[in-house]
């Protein structure tokens, strides 16, 4: 079943290519034979001619030859949470990329948010810019997990040795004694006592677990590996739209005249003097609207003006003048009960209303004033005005309308709820946290700022694109916000960042993200809000998108690495005590200590014990309040290695002690062996109880609750009274029935050897930390 798991998890992230070829293939508006049709979008070619309207997904890249009022979602493809405006005219720019206002150009995969117009096919398929993101997606390989490849050389290490002492342990007591069955028994005894096929196993299931318990935690991990790389994360590069914000827009400030006034997602009304600016703000916009600002104002309508008489949706709209080149604004009249003629709304960049509403020069100052600091804070700026027509027809500009300004929206894609605390949590675990973003620099500033990732310097794409690499590693030391960057170059920042020694773990939701997810050593998509490519491209997708989920991802992480660290530590630990006993008889010329069955016996405690009681064990409540352990830091450090063999040569002291207590003190062979397998099984248990303390916490360690302990425990006292109570268990296992003193004398030289260990962990901190 882990197999399987691991399998289907693997292939799945293939299918991301499939996922991006489904994303760039809507079907398509397009004149051919003299008519209107709608075609698959992957039956287009360079030259045909496309309709746009809104609503639709932009079939393929190309040059508007008409544009009415068209704006154009490109967040899939920039990060951008604000549509960008498109004007015809033009001809294509040699290595243009999306964004930018006012451009001819659209991209295949972007989202009309308004108006209409229509399009020369100037790229398809693989040449699109969604189709270049593909390109790279496919070229990009995932990083490697460091666990994998320390894990593939100490198995390799171990299985040599194991081997190795096997064959020459046959050799010697075949040659030595001329006993050839007895020392192809006694061979292969020490072949299993040693050979480490624990620790693929323990790492398969702690891994499967782990992502099981990362469900939990509504993380999905789609590549198990990547799990054991989260409790070595040192960065973690995060996209600003919909991952630290919510990639929707919402009113964050009004202000009228001298009065401001900042709205927050609480807010549930508003004083008098900016009832009037938000009535024209929905009025200006549509009933219906696709535009995510016009959406923020009708949701702030709905709580801030709810049961009053600002709201107006019985009115009907009579007119309206879209956006034009050269007057970034629009007006709509509306006609309605009570209304003598027509009421006019117009909103729109704050020079383009000012210019409508005729200001004088105090006015016009005090207005710029304004925009600047709503600027300076990073939120987008629209100003509102009103007027009246009570003439028969329709002026042919908004200008000959008689507009009164009522004052300033200011627009923001609002935080996540828990981000500034998740940020607070990764520094509090030494995890460094960088914003990806290709939003504006004052923007990703702002947020950077809220979120806690601090307000240093801000390199942008220009300035990237203008940098090798090795100046672009430099850079990367000290800059943790990042502005305009196109896919290509989060890919590179992505290397930057790995080049420079870091463990990177990036998040993001767009097309433009999965490259960089794909390239990161932990790569996080956005369940919710994120795009299918995206998701079969990351190892893990955060299922809630809320980014408070990935730091108990992280916290997971970090619980599993230090309990695979115990787990790895007890396995080494405990092979110690069982190869000494299978091997130094032979060397000193006694007779075998132990036989395949009793081997058999202590695998059937070692796997449970390694891979279920070490997965299980809760972690220590400091376990975010140091570094992460490096990256290129091996599995067993030069103290825990040894470490770990003196805790095996600590319970293979006890257990010989016991034996030659039983044998020559007591009288017999069979009880010394039977005192011996007592003392090895007893301190067997005993390594799991001092193991616990690697990661600190002396008795409070020892303490902590742990079901799958207790029920190891019990089933192995169970099947050592069955063992000694048998007569013919006894005899399979070559032991004489035991005295309670002599049992109380190896139980006691267990518990000392538990003792001994407890004590020196408790005193070398090297140990729990290296």
């Amino acid at each position: 079943l882990n197999v399987v798991m691991v399998v289907v998890q693997e292939a799945r992230t293939e299918t991301a290519l499939a996922a991006l070829r489904a994303l760039a293939t809507p079907q398509a508006q397009v004149w051919r034979e003299g008519g209107k049709r709608r075609v698959p979008a992957r039956e287009l070619v360079v030259g045909d001619v496309i309709g746009l309207s809104e609503g639709e997904r932009v079939p393929a890249d190309a040059l508007l030859i008409e544009a009415s009022a068209l704006y154009a979602d490109e967040a899939l493809l920039t990060g951008e949470s604000v549509p960008v405006g498109k004007q015809a005219g033009g001809a294509p720019v040699l290595n243009a990329q999306p964004g930018g206002e006012d451009t001819p150009l659209i991209w295949a995969g972007s989202l009309i948010t308004a108006g209409t117009g229509m399009a020369i096919v100037t790229a398809t398929g693989p040449r699109t810019a969604i189709g270049r993101i593909g390109h790279a997606l496919s070229t990009v390989a995932a990083a490697p997990p460091p666990l994998q490849r320390q894990m593939r050389r100490l198995v390799w290490l171990f299985a040599a040795a194991g081997i190795g002492t096997s064959v020459i342990l046959t050799l010697a007591y075949g040659l030595l004694h001329g006993q050839w069955l007895q020392a192809i028994l006694g061979g292969i005894t020490l072949a299993m006592a040693t050979l480490p096929e624990e620790f693929p196993l323990v790492l398969t299931i702690f891994l499967v677990l782990g992502a099981w318990r990362m469900a939990r935690q509504h993380v999905l991990a789609r590549r198990a590996a990547a799990i054991e790389a989260l409790g070595t994360a040192t960065l973690l590069c995060t996209d600003k739209t919909g991952t630290l914000t919510q990639n929707r827009m919402s009113v964050a400030r009004l202000a009228t005249g001298h009065e401001a006034l900042d709205i927050t997602p609480a807010t549930t009304s508003l004083p008098e003097p900016f009832h009037e600016l938000l009535e024209f703000a929905i009025l200006a916009s549509r009933p219906d609207p696709f535009d995510p600002m016009e959406q923020a104002f009708h949701d702030l309508g709905a709580r801030g003006l709810a049961n009053s008489e600002h709201l107006h949706p019985a009115w009907v709209m009579a007119h309206g003048y879209p956006l034009q080149p050269g007057l970034p604004a629009m007006s709509q009249a509306w006609a309605g009960d009570g209304v003598e003629g027509h009421v006019i709304a117009a909103k729109g960049a704050p020079e383009a209303i000012a210019d409508l509403c005729h200001l004088d020069g105090a006015a016009l100052a005090m207005a710029r004033r304004g925009a600047a600091d709503m600027a300076a804070a990073g939120l987008r700026v629209l100003a509102v005005a009103k007027g009246t027509h009570a003439q028969p027809g329709w002026p042919a500009s908004q200008h000959e309308f008689d507009f009164t300004w009522l004052g300033l929206a200011g627009l923001a894609d609002p935080l996540r709820p828990g981000v500034p605390e998740a940020v607070a949590a990764c520094h509090g675990a030494g995890i460094d946290v960088a914003m990806i973003t290709g939003d504006h620099p004052i923007t990703a500033q702002t947020i950077a700022r809220q979120a806690g990732i601090g307000a240093g310097p801000v390199l942008t794409g220009p300035e990237i694109a203008a940098l090798d690499d090795m100046a672009l590693r430099a850079a990367l030391r000290g800059t943790r916000i990042f502005a305009r960057v196109t896919p290509e170059q989060k890919l590179r920042l992505v290397r930057g960042f790995a080049a420079n020694g870091e463990v990177v773990a990036m998040t993001g939701d767009g097309v433009n993200d999965a490259p960089s997810l794909k390239a990161a050593h932990i790569g996080v998509a956005m369940g919710g809000r994120g795009t299918d490519v995206a998701r079969e491209a990351a190892a893990l997708v955060l299922l809630d998108d809320d980014f408070t989920s990935l730091v108990a991802a992280i916290r997971l992480g970090r619980r599993i690495d230090a309990n695979l660290r115990k787990a790895f530590s007890y396995i080494l630990a405990v092979h110690v005590p069982i190869a000494g006993m299978s091997l130094l008889p032979v060397l000193l010329g006694g007779p075998l200590l132990l036989g395949p069955v009793h081997v058999v016996f202590l695998e059937m405690i070692i796997d449970p014990v390694s891979s279920i009681i070490f997965e299980a064990e809760p972690e220590a409540p400091t376990i975010m309040a140091h570094p992460p352990r490096r990256a290129d830091a091996p599995l067993f450090s030069l103290g825990l290695l040894a470490g770990g063999l003196l805790q095996g040569a600590t319970v293979l002291g006890a257990a010989l002690l016991a034996f030659e207590l039983g044998t020559h003190g007591l009288g017999q062979e069979s009880t010394g062996r039977a005192m011996a397998f007592l003392t090895l099984v007893s301190g067997n248990l005993g390594l799991v109880i001092s193991n616990k303390l690697l990661d600190g916490g002396a008795l409070g360690a020892i303490l902590r609750p742990n079901r799958a302990l207790v029920m190891v425990g019990i089933l192995a006292s169970a099947a050592l009274i069955l063992i000694f109570w048998a007569p013919g268990l006894r005899h399979l296992f070559g032991f004489a029935a035991l005295s309670a003193r002599e049992a109380a004398m190896a139980l006691a030289a267990g518990g000392a050897s538990m003792a001994v260990n407890a004590a020196a962990i408790g005193l070398r901190p090297i140990w729990r930390r290296a």
